[in-house]
């Protein structure tokens, strides 16, 4: 975990002007700055970043945050990367918090920085080696790669020697080189020798562009006549198969663009699809498809396109990605998947029939996740009889309570129903999620078992003007011991975090500074809301944050009178002790002479 504090620091260092403007040109436009979206498509400029709030927005798609949120979006980064490689560009030491062992995650770093370099030193050498193998250049051009292909992804070769990278490396004993993935020591105590020998290489990057590994392709089987078409490195400090994705790096625009990725299974498909224009193809690293594929993948883009072969293998990995996409699965963000004749791969198919067939059947023969969930799990059984359906809602069971995204898990819970001849009621009954009662007349309750005290707009609109006027929070004062919950405790929350702060916050501090906390989806919400009608808390005067000031008094109020009711109605004999001091309290409170809180700034 980084702290708290270092984030606030580092968003106090750096500029989101001077941030976005690395990679998307930006032009001055009043007090803010505008340029087109990097996230979609658009011909007239509606991304605007403003140098007062630390804030980016576009009024197009939606996209908006700090300079870190646009790091995440724009190079596909966690949060802990986001914020190292912000930091590394003004060359602030990046703490960790609790380190246990200040030693260990030095030797720890060191050792990363090492296995980095090995494998960069050998893709250079893999790579001049190509130059020099006429075999491996024969391979590529037959498959239809370019040079400028071949550049681009970085391919290169190991030439049929044991020991080709001893001349890279002066140390080829090192450890490192056997940590990294590079060579292999022979279990017989035997002669170490080098992993990849006669294979084109593919280099495998990380979403900064660091190798971290390679998958190599083999030429020839003479030698090794049991040798795998394609190995890759095994699983190091730097490379887990699981996470990481073949050409996602090189990618990264042609998926923005296209708003769209594409899976395939090989890396040769990756790079044959770049060669006829499909430059938004990637793929998974001799493994299934993971959900930490599937989340990293759908933070790129909206649409996710699966594209296997339509034998049974590919049918068992295609419901396999299925599986684990449930979990990760977002309203709004679509997942498909395509079946290819089962004579062909991606590779083989665009070159028979070209860009625009492949794009074509893309998108006009590729099944939406939906859909295909429901073809499936029907075929399994047999829908004209009672236990053909009975075993179609325990089929779908399991894989429905995964389904992350509420309104697509209820779509196809309701279609299911359908299929199976009743009604969502009666569906969710069998599954064991039955409706909750419905009463005619809804019993008050306290705040803090209510879901929603107060006036939820007022509230809302309180909570913007505090993010785009965070000084307003000194005007105010906060009453101790009050239960305060969901977007009242947001708003309460902001503004103690305001007055608790030694610095200035700006809006996007403020937005850090709620990342990973309950109150994180509320100040997004209210944010995305504020940027669609910024013209209603562009330049704000002092009647504004007097109203600000005295909403402020009005909500707080309206909050203790429903606290005395809820109180009163529970009877003084049903009261715990601190429930009887909190309504002492207010009660005392209620009967003072009225006073507007002092302001402070």
């Amino acid at each position: 975990m980084i702290p708290q504090d270092f984030i606030d620091q580092l968003l106090s260092r750096v500029d989101i002007v001077d941030v976005v403007d690395r990679y998307v040109p930006l032009k001055k436009a009043g007090q803010n700055y505008m340029a087109c979206c990097p996230f979609h498509k658009e011909k007239s400029p509606s991304f605007t970043v403003s140098p007062s709030k630390q804030f980016y927005h576009c009024f197009g798609c939606g996209a908006h945050g700090s300079a870190i949120g646009f790091v995440m979006e724009y190079q596909g980064l966690p949060f802990v990367d986001a914020v190292k490689m912000l930091a590394e560009g003004i060359g602030l030491p990046v703490p960790e918090e609790r380190a246990t062992n200040p030693e260990a995650s030095r030797a720890a770093r060191e050792k990363k920085l090492s296995l980095e370099d090995a494998l960069e030193q050998a893709a250079r050498y893999y790579k001049q080696q190509l130059k020099q193998a006429p075999v491996a250049i024969d391979y590529l051009k037959g498959r239809g790669l370019t040079g400028e292909v071949a550049a681009r992804f970085a391919l290169g070769y190991a030439p049929d020697n044991r020991q080709n990278l001893a001349s890279v490396f002066p140390e080829y004993l090192s450890p490192v080189l056997a940590e990294c993935g590079l060579v292999i020591d022979a279990e017989d105590g035997g002669r170490r020798y080098d992993r990849f020998r006669e294979r084109v290489m593919f280099p495998i990057r990380n979403q900064r562009g660091g190798i971290i590994g390679f998958g190599g392709r083999i030429l020839s089987k003479d030698k090794a006549p049991n040798a795998p078409k394609y190995l890759n490195s095994p699983e190091t400090p730097l490379f887990e198969k699981g996470r990481e994705l073949y050409g996602l790096y090189e990618a990264r625009q042609a998926i923005r663009d296209a708003n769209a990725v594409l899976v395939v299974e090989g890396y040769m498909d990756v790079v044959a699809l770049a060669q006829y224009g499909v430059a938004y193809a990637v793929a998974t690293l001799g493994t299934a498809t993971t959900g930490e594929h599937v989340r990293k993948l759908l933070r790129h883009a909206d649409h996710v396109y699966f594209c296997f072969d339509g034998d049974k293998a590919g049918q068992k990995a295609a419901w396999r990605a299925l599986e684990n996409s449930l979990p990760q699965l977002v309203d709004g963000k679509a997942l498909h998947f395509l079946f290819l004749p089962q004579e062909h791969d991606p590779d083989s198919y665009i070159r028979e029939f070209g860009r625009e067939a492949f794009e074509a059947a893309l998108k006009e023969q590729s099944v939406p996740l939906s859909a295909y969930f429901t073809q499936e799990l029907t075929s399994r059984v047999d829908m004209s009889t009672p236990e053909g359906r009975a075993d179609l809602v325990r089929q779908a069971k399991p894989l429905l309570e995964q389904i992350a995204a509420p309104t697509l898990g209820y779509i196809i819970k309701k279609r299911l129903a359908e299929l199976a001849g009743m009604d969502v009621d009666e569906f969710d009954m069998l599954t064991g999620h039955s409706r909750p009662e419905r009463k005619g007349r809804r019993d008050y309750q306290l705040p803090e078992q209510s879901n929603r005290p107060g006036s939820s707009s007022m509230v809302r609109k309180q909570i913007k003007w505090l993010l785009m006027n965070p000084a307003w929070a000194h005007d105010v004062l906060v009453s101790d011991n009050r239960p305060y919950e969901n977007e009242m405790a947001t708003l309460v929350a902001i503004v103690e975090a305001i007055q608790a702060s030694d610095s200035e916050l700006t809006t996007a501090r403020l937005a850090e500074f709620f990342r990973h906390s309950p109150h994180e989806l509320t100040i997004d919400s209210v944010l995305l809301d504020t940027m669609r009608e910024p013209e209603e808390f562009s330049n704000p005067d002092q009647n504004d944050r007097e109203n600000f000031r005295l909403g402020f008094i009005r909500l707080t109020d309206r909050y203790d009178d429903d606290l005395i009711s809820g109180l009163s109605a529970k009877g003084y004999e049903h009261l715990s002790s601190e429930e009887l001091q909190l309504l002492r309290t207010l009660l005392a409170r209620k009967l003072a002479p009225s006073g507007a809180a002092p302001r402070n700034g």
